[in-house]
């Protein structure tokens, strides 16, 4: 059995990770409601912009974008792979990173060449371990994600799509069901699935008059369309990550307590069996003198 001296050490040391655990709790909670609000501030816009996408998708205007068009030969896939900056957020990175690698494996298997795009210094890193052939990357989002950061990675990624360098692009993420639950996506961003695109019917048919002409008009909708769908891919990561980090925090400050009272429990053993072990050397003493 360790000695007092030993244990009275473990017991300040954990009580010390306690505190720590404590406090990145108590700050990731106050993140996470800024980060739901951010993410529920994101929806309206995305959702109002899918139904003007989805409305000109089939408005059949005399120009048809090229993400709207579906390619005939898919050998070369782009996957844009949003993840955290830190850890200690439990299995959120874990689980998105296993779902991409194991699509990755699969498109391989299918002699499909995989590149990546990393929004995340977390699975920029993995990428990067791997051999994954990384094309862009973005890291240092911070609390507040702001869209004009993402452009330069998700637009090399576009420009490869349009130069024909890449025929299909997927974005993964992990999805915001509830504060205990984070579920990890994959969907399809280009060429743009007609999922994504069905139209609300509400008994109108949409029609539009393009100016100064359709060209400028869709090409520059759907890029705003496809950023806004990263943007909400990162505010709904970012609500998962700190859901998922203020439960791993209170997880370990129980798991901390309850080593705690484990430690006290064999600290208090151990000094009852010195008190029992010095009483029967006074008392073996004291007989042996008499």
């Amino acid at each position: 059995m360790a000695g007092s001296k030993e244990i009275r050490t473990k017991i300040k040391s954990v009580e010390n990770t306690r505190k720590i655990t404590r406090a990145m709790e108590m700050v990731a909670a106050s993140k996470m409601r800024k980060a739901q609000d951010r993410m529920r501030a994101a929806r309206p816009y995305a959702e109002k912009i899918r139904q003007v996408a989805a409305h000109l998708s089939r408005a059949n205007p005399e120009y048809k974008h090229p993400f709207l068009i579906n390619r005939d030969v898919v050998k070369n896939i782009a996957v844009i792979i949003i993840t955290s900056d830190k850890g200690l957020c439990g299995g959120l990175n874990t689980n998105i990173l296993r779902l991409v690698v194991s699509r990755m494996k699969e498109w391989e298997g299918e002699n499909k060449n995989v590149s990546v795009c990393a929004i995340g210094n977390k699975g920029f890193t993995f990428m990067s371990r791997i051999g994954a052939k990384v094309k862009s990357h973005m890291i240092g989002l911070g609390d507040i994600p702001q869209i004009e950061k993402l452009i330069g990675a998700v637009k090399v990624m576009l420009d490869a799509y349009n130069a024909g360098e890449i025929d299909a692009i997927y974005i993964s993420y992990n999805g915001f069901v509830n504060t205990m639950k984070q579920e990890p996506r994959m969907e399809q961003l280009l060429p743009l699935s007609s999922e994504n695109l069905e139209p609300v019917h509400d008994g109108n048919t949409w029609d539009y008059i393009y100016e100064p002409d359709a060209k400028v008009v869709v090409d520059e909708l759907l890029v705003r369309y496809i950023e806004s769908l990263v943007y909400n891919g990162v505010t709904e990561n970012q609500a998962s990550e700190q859901s998922a980090r203020m439960v791993a925090m209170k997880a370990a400050s129980d798991n901390a307590k309850e080593v705690i009272g484990e430690l006290k429990l064999i600290y208090n053993k151990a000094r009852q069996a010195a008190i029992t072990k010095e009483i029967s050397e006074i008392v073996g003493g004291a007989a042996a003198v008499s």
